[in-house]
C-alpha cells in the first residue's frame, strides 16, 4: 500500500496524496520512496530542486530533511504566486523567498 506519490516529472518533483491514511504512516512511506529514489540515482541531487502538490507539514519536514543536503536550493510551488519560492539554500546564486518560475 502506498498513501503518498512521489516521482520526477520533466524538472519537478511532484508529490501527493494516495491511499488514505494518517500522518504516521504516510510520513514513513514518504520516507521510503525518498530512500528508494535516491538509490536509483533518481534522485541524485542537483543545483534545484522544485516540488510542486498538496503536502501536510509532517510530510514537508521528511521531504525537506531527505533533499536539503542534495540540492544547492529547494523551491515549492505556491499555487497564489503561480510559482516556486525558495524555501531552503545553500546556493549563493538562490536566496530565501526569491521567486522561480
Amino acid at each position: 500500500m502506498t498513501t503518498y506519490k512521489i516521482a520526477f516529472e520533466g524538472d519537478v518533483l511532484k508529490i501527493g496524496f494516495a491511499e488514505p491514511a494518517q500522518n504516521d504512516q504516510i510520513v514513513k512511506d514518504a520516507a521510503v520512496r525518498l530512500d528508494e529514489m535516491s538509490k536509483t540515482g533518481e534522485l541524485a541531487g542537483g543545483v534545484l530542486l522544485k516540488i510542486n502538490g498538496p503536502v501536510s507539514v509532517p510530510v514537508a519536514f521528511v521531504l525537506a530533511h531527505k533533499v536539503a543536503h542534495l540540492y544547492g536550493a529547494i523551491a515549492f510551488f505556491d499555487p497564489k504566486l503561480g510559482k516556486y519560492v525558495v524555501c531552503i539554500t545553500h546556493n549563493p546564486a538562490y536566496n530565501l523567498g526569491d521567486l522561480v518560475d
